[in-house]
């Protein structure tokens, strides 16, 4: 009788590790080890424990320290940990020094946003976008892959290595190197093309508000979404759940809609390769008139979450952008101490709960009077023979007072100026 075996996907056992700094504030190592420890489980990890040290400045070798590293060496074997995950970017050098004392992997935190991202890929821009920020963060660390086979024999004929080492390392090492480099080459080639395409896309949209949703990760910019526009796009409470941008006509009235782009949630210490990847993506919000700052008012950490944020906007080159700041998810919160102190740093702002819908109607009418800015008022006299143009001035504009005459229609209308060129000749004297 044949045995059936299921085989169950265990989650990761990982220990978590941060560093506390004379630079930073007194919660801040906690506050970005609850962060990490997020980050961990959301890639698929069980988290058994973590640990933090302080020091003066990050060790040049270990970043914690070779006693420290000995010391998780011990809770290595004791406790079944398949991986370490440090809260900071490690050097290849530290990496492999930290892994020749632990005897087991270590990540840092790029790498394991990368696999995150890597995850929630769900297009082709996106799968080569994150392709592109793994190849960046892979190429300077090929050499301790392949140490085991870099060493040479000297001039003098002195052995380093042994029989067998000699020579293919390199060899191999700068393979790897010339097919990693033409990868990128084509990646970023394939990213030209994406981004031309969205130029394309964006020259289509001219006449229309144009508004990007940005914001801490799991801020809540896919629910915002969703609720303006009565759609159910995919979201997660998860961070990263969403990676590829995603624009919706969000109606506001018969005359006005706005087009709204929700774009990838941002991070402390977000890697630079990351951003470098996604510029395609991200210039998005380079090139849109408005940007929605969502925020998590409900977080203990809101104001450095902000900060995360505005440095990335920067890098950008979009921090100087026509802001609304979108205090979210007030369901959840219970001190407006510290809001109160952001609403004033932050005047243009709107509190809402994206899930209740609570305070929606307030960021719809600041919404509208951005896209009406230009809207003016008119009087004109139609010959009732120009019916087209009487359609042009109902479908562009609307009418509180129409009077007709003996050979034409007297209108007074509100429209956008960009409308009224056409009705130059039938202004009323």
């Amino acid at each position: 009788m044949s045995q059936i075996i299921e085989f169950v996907d265990t989650p990761e056992r990982v220990l978590l590790v941060g560093v506390g700094l004379p630079e930073m504030g007194k919660s801040e190592p906690q506050e970005s080890l609850e962060e990490l420890s997020r980050l961990a489980n959301t890639a698929g990890a069980e988290v058994i424990d973590k640990i933090i040290q302080y020091r003066d400045r990050p060790d040049a070798a270990y970043f914690i320290g070779k006693g420290k590293a000995e010391e998780i060496a011990l809770l290595w074997g004791a406790s079944n940990i398949s991986s370490v995950i440090f809260d900071m970017d490690l050097s290849p050098a530290q990496t492999r020094n930290l892994e020749e004392v632990i005897g087991g992997k270590v990540i840092d935190r790029s790498r394991l946003i990368l696999d995150i991202f890597a995850q929630h890929a769900r297009t082709k821009e996106a799968m080569l976008e994150v392709e592109l920020a793994q190849l960046a963060y892979q190429l300077p660390r090929l050499t301790r892959l392949w140490t085991h086979l870099s060493r040479q024999v000297s001039g003098t004929g002195t052995r380093t290595g042994g029989i067998g080492t000699r020579g293919p390392g390199e060899t191999q090492l700068e393979l790897d190197r010339r097919l990693i480099r033409g990868r990128i080459l084509y990646l970023k080639q394939a990213m030209d093309k994406i981004r031309q395409n969205r130029d394309l896309e964006r020259k289509s949209r001219k006449g229309l508000l144009n508004v990007s949703l940005v914001g801490y990760t799991n801020a809540g910019k896919s629910t915002l979404l969703n609720t303006l526009t009565n759609e159910k796009l995919y979201t997660d409470d998860k961070l990263f759940s969403t990676l590829d941008p995603t624009t919706r006509a969000v109606h506001l009235t018969d005359k006005y809609n706005v087009l709204m782009t929700d774009t990838v949630g941002f991070i402390k210490r977000l890697p630079h390769h990351l951003i470098a990847s996604f510029r395609a993506t991200l210039e998005e919000v380079k090139y849109s008139d408005l940007l929605l700052h969502v925020v998590d008012a409900s977080q203990s950490n809101v104001y450095e979450q902000i900060v995360a944020v505005e440095e990335v906007l920067s890098e950008l080159e979009a921090l100087d952008k026509p802001t609304i700041t979108v205090f979210n998810k007030m369901d959840k919160l219970d001190d407006r101490s510290d809001l109160n102190i952001l609403k004033n740093k932050y005047p243009n702002n709107v509190e809402l709960s994206a899930i209740s819908g609570q305070g929606l109607d307030n960021l719809r009418a600041m919404l509208l009077k951005i896209a009406a800015k230009d809207e003016i008022e008119i009087s004109v006299n139609i010959p009732q023979n120009e019916g087209k143009m009487l359609n042009y001035i109902y479908t562009h504009g609307e009418v509180f007072e129409k009077t007709f005459e003996d050979n034409h229609v007297s209108i007074k209308a509100r429209m956008d100026k960009k409308y009224t060129g056409k009705l130059e000749r039938f202004l009323a004297t």
